[in-house]
């Protein structure tokens, strides 16, 4: 919130406008006009640092629609009484709380009223047992206070009470009613205690106690301080500690007993500590801080980043297995609003033997997510309460913004770890399976039909370096319009080798590539004769000519292994751009060689399984 807009209301001569006079001279006035002028206190003398505004309301200047206007725009109201003049108490809740709720009659859109006993240095007892039963009966009313504008008694409290009606409001976080937390407001004290469980036991051990209490207040919870706290809830809750710890059920009640002493900033500090803003959901600005990028520049994950994910793996591989089950993964997912994956996923990544997701599988599937779409990446990073070092939580340093690709292809070099190749070929030619195969797998019989994903992401090394290539499966259909998509580092264009008419088709779509992308042919369905393709030159002198690396065979039904030489010399090809295609004339023998090389060991490997193939059959 920018400011705070306190209003002052009340019968004539309840004394509004001597509390407001009184506050900013610091005297009693000794001439006290009908109204005061709208005083705004500047930010840094104010207890909460925010700017506030204090409007005084007179009945014998303003209308009735100018007072209800009033009330609309402000966010907090002091309604003001006489404490010697029991008429004006009574026309707290004959007349004025029921105008105020006007405003705004539902529950969550009830106005914050502070109940403001004026000239208490008239009276020598007190009129709190008469008001404290309406707070009772009117949930909106935060608190009440006697104050005297005259001895300037309990003026800068009566402010103060106001602030933090406003800023740390009681009607989101608790019901007045049934004496509980709000749900919105419990389910966010529940994801706050799961991210604060590091080693997610279920229990807030000392350490982590005082992990949490150092990120929301800067400050650790020192050896009594931390026992009291235990000994309270020890008291108070049958099953709130155990083995030492704290359990959520011990979590809630403390944040319910802060609420209920009056310390809701409490509550308030560590919801907005994890990104909560005032309607109890995460903020736009912490779930995607703005980054800024250009249209060729893309996003990937930190050293940071991925330490946090391997460690949120971790922390979730109950059996320690290096992979994560069904019920794992339910269970890490748990404290967002909704499951990011379907089961599609898994065909995309790393799996093991049951078809679980592997920590390599894990890294991969977030670092698709990052260069896909980074906002979404950010936003399950929030959802997991991401943090860096001890108390650094901005999402910024979960992410790198990689330079320009233009900038990359002048300079001959990359810093990028991310690259991808989109995957041509007209229907049937067996892209799905290029794939899986990528990924070690072979589709079993009926597999195609299931829904499977239309990207495939997986670790390669490239001299000596790291690089993940995501292979991105492109309809036919769409084929044209993606060829000039900024996001493809490479291009794979998979034929049909038994179709005499499957190659032109290929090469058709081709010669629309733009000349900076480098690309690689792939002959499909290799286990079978190869026919004579219906065009002007067959597949390998097209290669020579256009200074291509020689068609590579594949066949699904050969074992993935032997195709490990085709992925990494598109990967090799989308690191290196600059040292593929016809203007990369000192070096195009090398991709030769390296795709002959590759065509090589896939072309053994094919004929070894024809030759099985032919073994089995006539034994």
């Amino acid at each position: 919130m920018k400011d705070v807009r306190i209003l002052l209301v009340g019968d004539p001569q309840v004394g509004k406008t001597s509390l407001i006079l009184s506050l900013v001279s610091e005297e009693f006035p000794e001439e006290v006009p009908t109204r005061a002028e709208e005083i705004t206190i500047p930010a840094d003398v104010t207890p909460e640092k925010v700017p506030t505004h204090i409007v005084d309301y007179s009945e014998l200047e303003q209308s009735d629609d100018m007072l209800m206007d009033e009330i609309v725009k402000a966010n907090v109201v002091c309604v003001v009484y006489d404490v010697t003049a029991e008429e004006s108490l009574e026309r707290i809740t004959s007349f004025w709380l029921p105008l105020i709720r006007q405003a705004g009659p539902e529950e969550d859109t009830l106005k914050p009223v502070i109940i403001v006993g004026n000239k208490s240095d008239l009276m020598d007892g007190s009129t709190m047992d008469t008001v404290l039963p309406i707070m009772n009966d009117y949930t909106e009313v935060e608190t009440c206070v006697e104050c005297s504008a005259k001895d300037l008694k309990n003026i800068s409290e009566m402010f103060y009470y106001a602030q933090k009606a406003v800023l740390h409001p009681t009607a989101p976080l608790f019901s007045a009613e049934s004496k509980e937390l709000k749900p919105l407001c419990r389910a966010a004290l529940t994801r706050i205690f799961k991210i604060s469980d590091t080693d997610n036991d279920g229990l807030l051990n000392d350490k982590e106690l005082n992990e949490f209490q150092n990120r929301c207040f800067n400050t650790p919870l020192q050896g009594q301080g931390l026992q009291d706290v235990k000994n309270v809830v020890r008291k108070n809750v049958e099953c709130g500690l155990r083995d030492g710890g704290l359990t959520l059920q011990g979590f809630l009640f403390l944040h319910t007993l802060f609420i209920q002493r009056g310390r809701h900033e409490t509550t308030w500090t560590v919801l907005r500590k994890f990104g909560y803003g005032d309607d109890l959901k995460l903020r736009d600005e912490y779930l995607c801080p703005a980054i800024d990028m250009g249209t060729d520049q893309t996003v990937e994950l930190s050293d940071a980043g991925y330490q946090f994910l391997i460690d949120l793996f971790h922390r979730h591989d109950k059996d320690e297995d290096e992979a994560l089950s069904p019920e794992e993964l339910q269970e890490l997912f748990v404290i967002c609003p909704t499951m990011p994956w379907g089961e599609d996923v898994l065909s995309s990544v790393e799996t093991n033997g049951n078809g679980w997701i592997t920590l390599q599988g894990f890294l991969a599937q977030w670092t698709l997510t990052t260069f896909l779409d980074y906002s979404r990446m950010m936003a399950y990073l929030a959802f997991f309460g991401y943090s860096h070092q001890e108390n650094e939580t901005h999402l910024s340093t979960a992410i790198t913004v990689t330079r320009s690709k233009a900038v990359d292809l002048q300079k001959k070099q990359t810093s990028r770890s991310v690259f991808q190749c989109y995957v041509f070929g007209p229907p049937g030619v067996g892209k799905t399976s290029f794939l899986q195969a990528f990924l070690g797998r072979t589709l079993e019989p009926g597999e195609s039909e299931k829904e499977l994903s239309s990207y495939a992401i997986n670790l390669l090394e490239v001299n000596r370096q790291e690089k993940y290539l995501a292979l991105r499966e492109i309809e036919w259909e769409n084929s044209g319009f993606l060829l000039h998509d900024r996001r493809c580092d490479v291009a794979c264009f998979i034929y049909d080798s038994t179709d005499p008419a499957s190659f032109t088709q290929v090469v058709q779509l081709r010669e629309k590539l733009p000349k900076t992308v480098p690309c690689m042919l792939v002959a499909g369905k290799s286990e079978g004769v190869p026919a004579k393709q219906e065009f002007e030159m067959q597949p390998s002198l097209y290669c020579t000519l256009n200074k291509l690396p020689p068609p590579q065979p594949f066949s699904c039904l050969s074992r993935p292994d032997i195709y490990k030489p085709i992925y990494n010399s598109l990967a090799q090809m989308a690191v290196y751009p600059h040292l593929c295609g016809p203007n990369a004339d000192s070096v195009t023998s090398y991709w030769i060689v390296a795709g002959l090389a590759a065509a090589l060991v896939a072309t053994a490997g094919i004929l070894m399984f024809r030759y099985l193939r032919k073994g089995g059959s006539t034994t």
